[in-house]
């Protein structure tokens, strides 16, 4: 048995499942961590798992309790005596209008605000820094810290809980299931994270990208590269940490894959899942994603913006494009090849085909992953979060129809991910080397209607390939 395995296998004990659930509460209610964090999601799942292994509740909710006061105590503690210095600091120093909506809450509700608060989710993590800010006396803030905790602390696990101890039971949710949905509920998790607060951090105005630019004045042997990468305005962070991160990802990942003999555990488990889901209307659907992610339907979708770029002489990005959907064919093909891994299932349009890594998975996180960073560079800091979170939206459905009609392991979809980053980041590298000009003014919403009713077309009246 592989170390993924194994991995897989573990499941968190009673004690683990306690410490997490006062954690995840900890950072909920500290001032701006719990802007960052999703609780919600974090404490849905850990409160499931403690309800399936039957973990008291009194100890749970008294796990909660605790850390949701530690945290609203430590907040008012920042804001009573470090209210000059806390607002010139990241990240009231770059959002001043999260501490604007604390106030004018705190305003409004004045020794009520820290009770009510603790139920709203946009000034949760903000109303005891303010509370402190405002000299709110701290006896009056304890009492209405410890209430708001003991009503908060059963609304916020008992949904997950009895979610957890009732799936079995009236799901009848077959063994391993449990496994595959809390490791795609993790997956979500890390994204949300990634393309939240990390994406933000690696941006020019980010934490780690101003950190970086200070340390390259300091360091002779980083200042020449560091002015050699800034020549398009800003050094590209997040396409170098991108490519880093997905090339050893993927070289671990392919790593474990190719050594296992047949499908991982986790390939079963998912496999379970996707079979225990399976409908007609699923099928269905899968059917469709595959013909929209296939050869044709990739050619269909960015027949119109390669048209544009052509007749705008925008041949720079018309290169780029053609080596990121070329490139990514080509590594595809020699991969499947390579590696030699059987399809769970090989229908009659894919036969002579292999598995691993997933084309539609790598394809469409080359089309969309580039898409999304062309048009974030084009918007606002403030905006860009939705453009990657509209990608992920659409690359997501993608890669799993292929597991609803039963054509590939869930690891190829993860090597195939993984892949198509690298290839995101090699080109943006590329584009970002030197100054370009705007793709705008682009027509975007014509060519979108253009490309969507291409799709349509090829949907309803070509076969697979």
């Amino acid at each position: 048995m592989s170390l993924a395995d194994t991995l897989y296998q573990l499941s968190l004990s009673p004690l683990m499942l306690i410490l997490l659930v006062f954690l995840i509460s900890l950072a909920e209610s500290l001032a701006l961590v719990g802007l960052l964090v999703p609780g919600v999601v974090l404490i849905t799942a850990v409160a499931s798992l403690a309800g399936h292994q039957l973990v008291g509740l009194p100890w749970l909710m008294m796990a909660a309790f605790i850390g949701a006061v530690i945290g609203d105590g430590v907040s008012f503690s920042l804001g009573y005596h470090q209210r000059a210095q806390i607002t010139q600091r990241w990240p009231l120093s770059a959002h001043p209008e999260w501490l604007g909506r604390g106030v004018r809450f705190f305003e409004r509700y004045g020794l009520y605000s820290v009770f009510i608060g603790r139920f709203v989710g946009p000034v949760r993590p903000i109303i005891p820094l303010v509370a402190g800010m405002m000299r709110m006396p701290p006896r009056t803030f304890l009492w209405a810290n410890i209430g708001s905790a003991a009503l908060w602390a059963p609304a916020y696990l008992l949904p997950g809980y009895l979610l957890g101890r009732t799936w079995q039971e009236h799901l009848n949710v077959p063994p391993g299931i449990q496994t595959a949905l809390l490791i795609m509920a993790a997956s979500i998790v890390v994204l949300a994270v990634v393309f939240s607060w990390g994406r933000a951090q690696v941006g020019r105005h980010g934490r780690l990208y101003l950190a970086m630019a200070r340390l390259a004045r300091k360091v002779s042997f980083m200042r020449r590269p560091w002015l050699y990468m800034s020549q398009s305005g800003e050094v590209p962070i997040a396409s170098l940490l991108l490519l880093i991160i997905a090339l050893t990802s993927l070289s671990g990942w392919t790593l474990v894959v190719v050594h296992h003999n047949g499908p991982l555990m986790l390939d079963l488990y998912v496999q379970r899942l996707f079979t225990w889901l399976q409908s007609d209307t699923l099928i269905m659907v899968g059917a469709v994603f595959a013909k929209i992610g296939d050869k044709l339907g990739i050619a269909t979708l960015l027949a119109p913006w390669g048209l544009w770029m052509l007749f705008n002489k925008r041949i720079d990005a018309l290169l780029h494009w053609g080596l990121a959907v070329g490139g990514i064919a080509f590594l595809n093909t020699f991969g499947k090849a390579y590696f030699g891994r059987a399809r769970p299932d090989t229908p009659d349009y894919l036969t002579g085909s292999l598995s691993y890594p997933s084309a539609h998975t790598s394809t469409s996180v080359v089309v969309l992953g580039l898409l999304a960073a062309f048009v974030a560079s084009e918007l606002s800091r403030q905006k860009r979060v939705w453009i990657y979170w509209a990608a992920i939206a659409l690359a997501v459905p993608m890669a799993l129809s292929r597991l609803v009609i039963g054509v590939h392991w869930f690891s190829d979809l993860i090597g195939g991910a993984l892949l198509g980053l690298v290839v995101c980041a090699l080109v943006r590298l590329s584009w970002q080397r030197y100054p370009r000009q705007p793709l705008t003014p682009c027509p975007w919403q014509l060519l979108g209607v253009t490309s969507l009713i291409l799709i349509s077309v090829r949907v309803g009246f070509f076969p697979p390939v």
